[in-house]
């Protein structure tokens, strides 16, 4: 286990959408006939979650720590942590004024509210990992129509960035802490009013946000006090490459990097082939049509599906792609697609970064019809 656990530790140009804009009317957008595609999440830090639609071929740049909370747009009042992060928060219990809560009053709590400290219990203090929204479970409860049922949270404001030297073929998913919050969230309306403040203020941060229902989420910031755009519109993207808050059995709460979620909010689908040996996956690959697709295999209510199962960071071999297993990939407007990755790293002949380093992910893709 110790070793598996070791393995997990050295294993997990954007453009920020930090405005918020009216919705354009859409724009009529050519569809893709496939590609090989370089997801950049920006080397051993991994500082980028990169937004990809595979119909239009488009990918979105945004930095994992533009953002705090995602809340969602549909009929529920459900919020979020940045589980990129390693965010997370846990009940005040008998707090009933964000400004009466001091640093001292949760010292215990703060020992609690921590990700990937190897404690089975701490998943209490995560969202749900599969990211079924808006019926998965979310350490911050379901927002009430009662504001006083709403209870006030110690929030983990998670790690900023490392800005490090990290050893080539290794990650660093975390650098120095971002601090801690109080927040309660109530209803505003048909949306959200968030109450925050840092532990010792005795007074607070308000930000109302408005759902707009074009998006699987409206996103907040609290250490820029504002709203903003992090995933593209709800239909318009697919995969999102990212370091990513995971459970272990037996170990709690996780952190990955190189990580790939599907947009199972929007009504995105996936599923895994993995070929048996001797046959080539890469074959296999090539073979597989439309006419193959296994529709009772498609998964739409886990965000992981492709998660880390693609890459070995602690292979015989040293750090690999798995070469027998592709994915299968259904959009939100029902366009199906074929997956295969083809690097973990960045390849010697890139212009930037170093030979062997993490966080340059390849894939090709093709639909099919």
């Amino acid at each position: 286990m110790k070793k598996i656990l070791f393995g997990l530790l050295i294993g997990a140009s954007f453009i920020s959408q930090s405005c918020i804009n009216d919705n354009e009317d859409p724009v009529p957008v050519s569809k893709t006939d496939g590609n090989v595609v370089d997801a950049n999440v920006g080397g051993a830090a991994q500082p980028n979650q990169v937004w990809i639609d595979l119909g239009t071929d488009t990918k979105t740049y945004t930095k994992r720590t533009d953002w705090d909370l995602a809340l969602y747009s549909g009929n529920e009042f459900k919020v979020v942590l940045n589980s990129s992060i390693m965010m997370a928060a846990g009940k005040i219990d008998g707090a009933t004024n964000i400004d009466l809560v001091t640093e001292a009053s949760v010292a215990a709590l703060k020992d609690q509210v921590q990700v990937a400290n190897f404690n089975p219990a701490n998943v209490v203090y995560i969202d749900d990992v599969n990211g079924d929204f808006p019926s998965g479970t979310t350490a911050i409860e379901e927002i009430k129509a009662n504001d006083s049922e709403n209870a006030i949270y110690l929030v983990n404001m998670g790690k900023d960035i490392f800005h490090g030297v990290t050893a080539v073929g290794s990650i660093t998913t975390g650098g120095d802490s971002r601090g801690w919050m109080k927040v309660q969230i109530i209803r505003s309306g048909t949306g959200y009013k968030i109450k925050y403040a840092e532990l010792n203020k005795t007074d607070h941060k308000e930000i109302t946000v408005s759902k707009n229902s074009a998006y699987n989420f409206n996103f907040v910031s609290l250490k820029e006090n504002k709203e903003l755009f992090i995933q593209p519109e709800k239909k318009r993207w697919d995969l999102c490459f990212t370091v990513f808050t995971n459970t272990i059995t037996g170990a709690g709460s996780y952190i990955y990097g190189d990580f790939v979620t599907s947009n199972n909010v929007g009504g995105a689908g996936a599923y895994e082939v993995v070929i048996p040996s001797p046959t080539s996956g890469v074959e296999a690959y090539t073979n597989f049509k439309f006419s193959d697709i296994n529709q009772s295999k498609f998964i739409y209510n886990d965000q992981r599906v492709i998660g880390a199962n693609w890459r070995n960071p602690v292979g015989t071999n040293g750090l690999e792609v798995y070469g027998d297993r592709f994915y299968v990939i259904k959009d939100p407007d029902g366009n199906y697609f074929k997956l295969r990755f083809t690097r973990l790293t960045k390849a010697a002949t890139d212009q930037y970064g170093q030979a062997g380093e993490r966080g340059f992910a390849q894939f090709e893709y093709k639909p099919l019809y």
